[in-house]
């Protein structure tokens, strides 16, 4: 009789040395889990944060682009592109220009206005050539304006050299007015394509990385739940 006793209560004693090592094992398991989602927690919070900050930092940059540079190309009338064949190259007169010379100074200088004119595509069509918009805006008569400075000379130089550059290459691509609206044409653009796709990439770059960051991290939280889901069910 005491031996089956004993029996009994070893047997009893062994399974709950059993419960309490199984319970012990899963709630080590359960803490390691803890452990490991409120280490994640934060990460995937910085990470959509992150993630957010770049989309919002991509719109603000679309944004300034869009009153900016994208404006000026859309308000451009100078959309076509030809070939401008040089026919008249001469410095016509000296013009005035102020340069600042300190606090509230402003002194004049000189530099030579140097007129160009052009036939567009062979067509006959004769029309004075201008740098870009911002200096067909600034002289309507001179093809460059120089950057004013108190050295006269060395405007005199610049513009020489642009002489003898036109008058080598008889042959120049440039811009012109298909409405004929305006009657000079461009040499350069401010703002062409390759402006406009080097402005853009960037802001795109950013927008596509923020939100790859944000995918990536909702389809890790999926993948978790998931997982934890089938471990449920194969228990």
């Amino acid at each position: 009789m005491f031996f089956v006793v004993g029996a009994k209560n070893t047997a009893g004693a062994g399974r709950g040395n059993e419960r309490s090592i199984y319970q012990k094992v899963c709630d080590v398991d359960l803490l390691d889990k803890k452990k490991t989602v409120t280490a994640l927690k934060p990460g995937e919070d910085r990470a959509i944060s992150l993630g957010l900050g770049m989309i919002l930092s991509s719109v603000m940059m679309y944004f300034v682009l869009g009153i900016t540079i994208l404006r000026f190309y859309a308000d451009s009338v100078w959309t076509e592109e030809g070939v401008c064949v040089v026919l008249n190259s001469t410095v016509t007169a000296d013009m005035n220009c102020s340069y600042n010379c300190g606090s509230d100074c402003w002194r004049v200088s000189k530099y030579p206005c140097l007129q160009v004119y052009v036939s567009i595509n062979n067509t006959g069509r004769v029309t004075r050539l201008s740098h870009n918009e911002e200096t067909q805006d600034t002289s309507s008569e001179c093809v460059y304006v120089p950057r004013c400075q108190k050295d006269s000379v060395a405007m005199h130089v610049v513009i020489m050299n642009i002489s003898e550059r036109l008058t080598v290459n008889q042959q120049v691509p440039c811009y012109y007015d298909p409405s004929e609206l305006q009657e000079a044409v461009l040499l350069t653009r401010l703002y062409d394509h390759s402006v406009i796709f080097h402005s853009l990439l960037w802001p795109s770059c950013m927008l596509t990385g923020g939100a790859l960051i944000i995918v990536m991290v909702k389809l890790t939280q999926y993948l978790s739940r998931l997982c934890e889901e089938i471990g449920k069910i194969k228990r």
